[in-house]
């Protein structure tokens, strides 16, 4: 009883995935192939642009899994540092440049009250 229950079942008593066996010559695996032509086609008709950044894409994901990856190991206390030191180039340039984004706009506007901008002519 066990023994049945560790194969798996498919619908119709077939698998999902057609693959040559013996049942299939290969005229009709060959038929199979050709069935998919249409498919390639319109994939060629898709602009290059479109795909150089959809791999463009997939390497920044794979990139970002690899850096957050290699960011877990990290001391707490060498990325909290480096954090603060982010953060705080990146506020100041906000502050004395005035190019922040509209939602740290009010913040800013308080702080750089208190610290030197540029000379607006």
């Amino acid at each position: 009883m066990l023994l049945i229950a560790a194969f798996p079942r498919f619908p119709l008593g077939v698998p999902l995935v057609p693959a040559i066996s013996k049942g299939m010559n290969l005229s009709s695996a060959a038929l199979l192939a050709v069935s998919h032509a249409p498919a390639l086609d319109r994939m060629r008709q898709i602009p290059t642009e479109f795909w150089s950044k959809v791999g463009l894409g997939i390497l920044i994901v794979v990139a970002a899994v690899i850096v957050l990856r290699k960011v877990a190991k990290v001391n707490p206390v060498v990325l909290s540092i480096g954090l603060l030191i982010a953060g705080t180039t990146i506020g100041f340039n906000w502050i004395h440049e005035r190019n922040e984004p509209k939602w740290a706009t009010p913040a800013v506007q308080i702080i750089a009250g208190f610290f030197p901008g540029k000379v607006r002519a």
